[in-house]
């Protein structure tokens, strides 16, 4: 009589990861966004020069300034002979900041409304009626306001840096968090009639305890899903922002800010627009990727072919 070996069953996790590696696009996307972060945070503790530094002596900051590409000087230099590589490198750690807490106050929002207008029938009106609400507003006009009307006071409150970061990641994240609620609002519609939430609603769970234990963990593919996504709709506006000259003062730089101080030179100096706008494109595509790999993977039905 032979024996029998058996197969110790997976973990969830694991099946969700050997789904996510099944997607190219979505590990070619993971490894970009990863080489990206590698770039724009671990660079300039290699490339150490100083992403604002302006020779003081005039004579020299002409010899310096709209370098081409060469050892010295990597990606060239801008108009006051600054620094493009460190300052690319400074621009993605802003960038990619404001899209990771801009998308953490989205999906916060858009949870929490998501689960209680879906949870509790008295809330789903009310709640409901102000995402629509908020979705019927002109998004980009409605930026452009805030940032107008808050950034001098937070700006000589906080300083420059911290008060015009605080504004932009609130002033996107209080308006892009209305397709989670909508989308987290219908998979708790659904959960709420599953037999494993009756049963637990039959022996008296507390409200509280059922949000956290049951319908929360179960609505975690689509919240992360929406996360994904939701850093490359923030990365976007930052920088439509900051094209429009209404972000980040001009000597902190970001890679919208980038763009819009190459504009005036594109002619001239094309790559001084090239390097950030790629920067952000291959953001904003890997991040998609990723998603889209995240969807396959979490969704058990697709997970199970």
């Amino acid at each position: 009589m032979t024996d029998l070996a058996i197969e110790k069953p997976r973990s969830q996790w694991a099946d969700v990861w050997a789904q996510f590696r099944s997607h190219k696009g979505a590990l070619i996307g993971l490894a970009v966004f990863v080489s990206l972060i590698l770039f724009v945070f671990v660079g300039p503790l290699i490339w150490t020069k100083d992403p604002t530094f302006i020779n003081p002596n005039a004579a020299e900051m002409i010899k310096t300034r709209n370098k081409p590409p060469s050892l010295q000087f990597p990606l060239g230099t801008d108009q006051l002979g600054r620094d493009m590589l460190a300052r690319m490198m400074k621009g993605g750690q802003v960038s990619i900041s404001v899209g990771l807490v801009a998308m953490l106050i989205s999906i916060t929002l858009g949870t929490t409304v998501g689960v209680m207008a879906g949870y509790f029938k008295r809330l789903d009106g009310p709640l409901m009626r102000l995402t629509d609400l908020f979705l019927a507003l002109p998004l980009l006009p409605l930026l452009l306001v805030m940032v107008m009307l808050f950034r001098d006071p937070l700006s000589r409150s906080l300083g420059p840096e911290t008060g015009t970061f605080l504004l932009i990641v609130f002033a996107i994240g209080v308006t892009s968090w209305m397709q989670a609620a909508r989308i987290v609002r219908g998979e708790v519609l659904a959960l709420k009639e599953r037999e494993f939430v009756l049963a637990a609603r039959s022996i008296g769970t507390p409200s509280r305890r059922m949000i956290l234990r049951h319908i929360l963990p179960n609505v975690m593919s689509p919240i992360m899903v929406a996360a994904t996504l939701g850093i490359a709709s923030a990365i976007i506006t930052e920088s439509a922002l900051s094209f429009l000259g209404l972000g980040f003062p001009p000597d902190f730089p970001t890679w919208g800010r980038l763009l819009f101080d190459g504009v005036e030179y594109i002619q001239q100096y094309p790559a001084r627009v090239i390097w950030p706008g790629i920067a952000i494109s291959l953001t904003v595509l890997s991040v998609n990727y990723v998603g889209d790999g995240l969807r396959d993977a979490l969704d058990p039905r697709i997970r199970g072919r």
